[in-house]
C-alpha cells in the first residue's frame, strides 16, 4: 500500500500542473485492523514513527463515517461484493478507524446526519475548503438543482462571434447591447441510454460524453468514433426511507460496449449537445436535445443549475428565453423523455448515430 502510495506521490511532484493525488485507503487505517501488539511490531519492522503516518503523510484526512453507523437501512452485503462484515463488526470497525487519525491537523469527519447524496457533497465541500477552492452555491447543504425550460438561444454565428470576440459589439433584436453572453463556453456532446433491470423499482443508464466531435456534414450528425469520450454507468437503486440512492461509477469504453448489449428497447437513445459556461459567477449547463429522437424531444432546451437561490432571486442569463421553470416537472424528466409509447416499442427504430450501436433521479425527475 505504501509503495503504491509512494509511486503515485512521485508521479504527482513530478507534474507540472496542479496535481491532487486521493487515496481510497491511509496507512493509519491498518492499525485499525491490527492487533495493538502486531501492529507496533509492523511500525518497528519498518521503522515507522507514527506521528509522521499521521500527520506528515496526508494534506487532509476525511473519515467518511460508515452506514452502519446512522444509516443502518443501507448497510447491505448483497450490493458490495467487497463487504463481508456484518453490522456489529463494521460499527467497531468505523469507529476504530476513526480514531486513528485523531490528532491530524486537518481531520474532517462526515457522518449521516444528511441523506447520502449531501453525504458526498459535505465530503467534496471539505476538500475544495482545504485547497482554498470557492465551490459557491453547488456545495452548499442548501443547494438544488434547478431547471429551465428555454425557448430560444443565440444562433452558431453569434455564439461563434462571442467566443471568439466576447460580447463587444452584439446587440439584440432591438439594438440593445448583450453584456456576459457566453463569456466563454464548453461544448460536450452526450449519449444517454436506458438499461434493462430487475424491476421497475429500479434504473440503470450509461453515459458517454465527448468533446472534439466531428460533425458529419454529409450525414447531418455527429461522428461518434471522433472526438475524446469519457463513459459513465449509473444505477438507482430501490427506494428506502424515501431516497433512493445513486450509484456513479467511470467505467471504460470496452465496459461501455459490454453494457450497451443490455439497453432497454423501452427506451429512445439521448443525444445531447451539453453546453457548459458561467454567467454572473453561476455554473449553468445547457441541454440542447438532437436527432433521432420521440417528437416529444424535437427542439427541446432545458437549462439547469445548482444553487441556494429561491424562485425569482437566482438571475438567469438574459441572452435565453426561458419559457418556465421546471425544476418539479416529471415530464421533463430524462427517464420520461427517453420513454417510448407503447405502440412505439415492437417499431423499427430511429437510425443509430454513425458508431454502429447505436442526473439523480427522484420520483422520475433527474
Amino acid at each position: 500500500m505504501m509503495q503504491v502510495e509512494n509511486t503515485f506521490f512521485d508521479l504527482a511532484s513530478n507534474c507540472r500542473r496542479n496535481c491532487l493525488v486521493i487515496c481510497d485507503r491511509g496507512i493509519m487505517d491498518g492499525s485499525a485492523y491490527l492487533k495493538p501488539e502486531d501492529w507496533k511490531k509492523l511500525k518497528e519492522k519498518n521503522n515507522w514513527n507514527e506521528v509522521d503516518l499521521r500527520d506528515s503523510r496526508y494534506n487532509l484526512v476525511v473519515h467518511m463515517v460508515s452506514a452502519a453507523i446512522g444509516a443502518e437501512d443501507f448497510y447491505r452485503l448483497d450490493n458490495n461484493s467487497t463487504r463481508t462484515e456484518g453490522i456489529e463488526i463494521a460499527r467497531e470497525l468505523d469507529k476504530l478507524t476513526a480514531q486513528a487519525w485523531v490528532g491530524h491537523p486537518y481531520y474532517d469527519v462526515i457522518d449521516n446526519s444528511t441523506d447520502f447524496e449531501r453525504k458526498v457533497v459535505r465530503m467534496i465541500a471539505a476538500v475544495c475548503n482545504r485547497l482554498g477552492i470557492e465551490a459557491g452555491d453547488r456545495l452548499s447543504l442548501d443547494s438544488k438543482k434547478r431547471k429551465f425550460l428555454v425557448n430560444k438561444m443565440m444562433d452558431d454565428s453569434d455564439s461563434f462571434q462571442l467566443k471568439i470576440n466576447g460580447a463587444h459589439g452584439l446587440t439584440d433584436e432591438k439594438g440593445i447591447s448583450v453584456v456576459n453572453s457566453y463569456p466563454q463556453f464548453q461544448d460536450f456532446i452526450v449519449v444517454h441510454d436506458y438499461l434493462v433491470t430487475p424491476n421497475h423499482h429500479m434504473q440503470a443508464r450509461i453515459r458517454r460524453r465527448g468533446q472534439n466531435v466531428r460533425w458529419d456534414v454529409e450525414k447531418h450528425c455527429w461522428d461518434l468514433e471522433t472526438g475524446n469520450w469519457t463513459y459513465t454507468h449509473t444505477t438507482r437503486r430501490p427506494e428506502i426511507n424515501k431516497e433512493s440512492p445513486e450509484l456513479r461509477m467511470q467505467i471504460s469504453a470496452r465496459e461501455y460496449r459490454l453494457l450497451l448489449v443490455q439497453k432497454d428497447v423501452n427506451h429512445y437513445t439521448i443525444y445531447k449537445k451539453r453546453r457548459c459556461f458561467l454567467w454572473k459567477n453561476q455554473y449553468f449547463q445547457m441541454d440542447i436535445y438532437e436527432e433521432p429522437c420521440h417528437p416529444r424531444c424535437r427542439g427541446l432546451i432545458i437549462l439547469e443549475t445548482y444553487t441556494t437561490l429561491l424562485d425569482k432571486d437566482l438571475e438567469l442569463p438574459g441572452f435565453l428565453e426561458i419559457i418556465k421553470e421546471i425544476t418539479n416537472d416529471g415530464n421533463y424528466s430524462m427517464y420520461k423523455l427517453s420513454k417510448k409509447d407503447s405502440d412505439e416499442v415492437n417499431r423499427v427504430p430511429p437510425s443509430p448515430r454513425t458508431d454502429g450501436v447505436p442526473e439523480t433521479i427522484t420520483d422520475g425527475v433527474v
